[in-house]
């Protein structure tokens, strides 16, 4: 039995808890921290660069946050949101880096415009719509759109070579885009906590239980691998495991957590090291989503730069698995049905069998048929140039509605006892890119009373600019805001 005892206690060393964790230190240099990592190393499951697509999701060229209606009008609010929050993580990355608390900016974010592109009519059209509706709002005023050939071909040459010049095409492009290693951020967090006192990083070790104390606090049960189990106590726990906070969720049997199911999906990659082709393409271009696809399934090509390899990302390509975690177990999803949720989770799948087509077909595609929509976007591409990766588990949130069937969730949610004393962070996209946002919603939720007697609200004004204010609303605030994250993290095109 350990004695062991922590102010705040984060379940997975990934993106999430990195940054709150380092949130709360920011905020309270003497708040003891523990961090419990499941595998040997931190950042080693989502969070890690070759996991995901390393897109810093601005909403720029992701068309599934610009929902579009029968009548044609576009909806911009949710871009305009992620846009929003992506840029509270640039402000507190900006000010870690000024502090010296995260490595120069270069190895973690590079410049690295982002681009839509479409073909076909109606595709055209609703490309043409969505330019329209967004350049006219100050965070989107530098898109820039054309519906010519030869200015697309300058601006995504590999996309263009080979390209049937009779099919109508357009694009977007906004310069200030970004590819992001997640992985190196999060263990750059990491790091800096773990040469500060009263923090201990616990890897190797599992969560077996949670049990609420009297006194509020949490009793946690870890297993380090190969040895005994033993005991720690938490004022405070974050779940923020990525696929396996749901299961984590469940052991803590808060009632917030009734009804909450999971629809794990996994992904893969086409991936090209070579060096001539790779040189032809600096951007994220995203195109339309397959008619019944997951919006994680968006097809894009990606420049990405992770430690010091250069490569081209395609896809991802879709498919089931019964996995909550890349290193994960086959009984993951068995092991998370409940009574409380086994309505939801069934009536998701009777309701959703687009997607479950969707995600069969996926799971059967050859490798002919995987090159043949990678060709989609890029005529020319040759199969020997490109190979086929696994990237990182997903679990999509499965929630009980009004009528307690299930209604399967896209986004993320936090999910927190009435309390304060346990939250957990459930869903995948946007995911990391707006982890500073969430992670500050986490704080204003648990620990509201030190926000408004501790000074925390001047702290954290001090490290986002923007708290508390309207970036959306505010174009003076935003312009300004932008223009020292660009100079900070070196995204002004030089």
């Amino acid at each position: 039995m350990s004695n062991k005892k922590f102010d705040v206690l984060l379940v997975g060393a990934g993106a999430m808890s990195a940054t709150l964790g380092t949130l709360l230190r920011e905020l309270d240099p003497n708040i003891s921290i523990g961090v419990v990592e499941r595998l040997e190393h931190v950042a080693n499951e989502s969070t890690d660069g070759w996991n995901n697509a390393g897109t810093g999701h601005a909403a720029y060229c992701e068309l599934n946050y610009t929902s579009e209606d029968q009548n044609g009008n576009i909806d911009i609010s949710k871009a305009l949101s992620i846009n929003a929050q992506f840029e509270v993580s640039l402000q507190f990355w900006s000010y870690l880096v000024e502090q010296g608390k995260l490595p120069k900016a270069e190895s973690f974010i590079n410049r690295t415009p982002h681009k839509s592109f479409v073909w076909g009519e109606k595709n055209v059209e609703f490309l043409r719509n969505r330019y329209q509706k967004m350049s006219a709002h100050h965070l989107f005023k530098e898109m820039e759109y054309t519906e010519d050939p030869e200015l697309v071909k300058k601006w995504v040459p590999l996309v263009m070579e080979g390209r049937n010049p009779e099919i109508p095409i357009a694009a977007t492009k906004v310069e200030q885009g970004s590819d992001i290693d997640f992985g190196a951020i999060a263990r750059g967090m990491i790091a800096t906590l773990a040469k500060q006192k009263n923090f201990d990083l616990m890897v190797g070790h599992s969560v077996e239980d949670l049990t609420k104390n009297d006194d509020g606090s949490w009793t946690v049960k870890l297993e380090p691998k190969g040895n005994k189990s033993y005991s720690v106590n938490a004022k405070f726990v974050f779940l923020g495991a990525g696929g396996g906070a749901l299961p984590l969720l469940q052991k803590s049997e808060i009632p917030e957590c009734d009804g909450y199911g999971g629809f794990p999906v996994t992904g893969q990659w086409l991936v090209c090291t070579n060096p001539v082709i790779v040189s032809q393409h600096h951007a994220k271009v995203y195109g339309k989503a397959a008619i019944g696809a997951p919006p994680m399934s968006v097809p894009h090509l990606d420049t990405r730069n992770i430690g010091d390899t250069e490569a081209l990302l395609f896809g991802p390509f879709a498919g089931f698995t019964t996995k909550f975690l890349k290193k994960g177990s086959v009984m993951d999803l068995l092991g998370s049905i409940k009574m409380g949720n086994i309505k939801p989770m069934l009536s998701v799948g009777m309701n959703n069998m687009d997607l479950t087509k969707y995600l069969i077909s996926e799971v059967f595609q050859s490798d002919t048929e995987r090159m043949d929509s990678l060709r989609e976007f890029y005529p020319n591409a040759k199969n020997s140039d490109w190979s086929l990766a696994n990237a990182g588990q997903r679990v999509q949130i499965i929630k009980k509605n009004d009528k307690g069937e299930g209604k399967l969730e896209f986004g993320t949610e936090i999910v927190s006892a009435a309390d304060g004393s346990l939250a957990a962070l459930l869903g995948a996209s946007p995911g990391a890119s707006t982890a500073v946002n969430t992670m500050v919603n986490v704080i204003e939720r648990c620990f509201a009373d030190q926000l408004e007697t501790s000074g925390w609200k001047e702290k954290l004004k001090q490290m986002i600019p923007s708290y508390g204010e309207s970036i959306i609303e505010d174009a003076e605030l935003a312009e300004r805001v932008r223009n020292h994250t660009q100079s900070t993290l070196k995204l002004i095109k030089q």
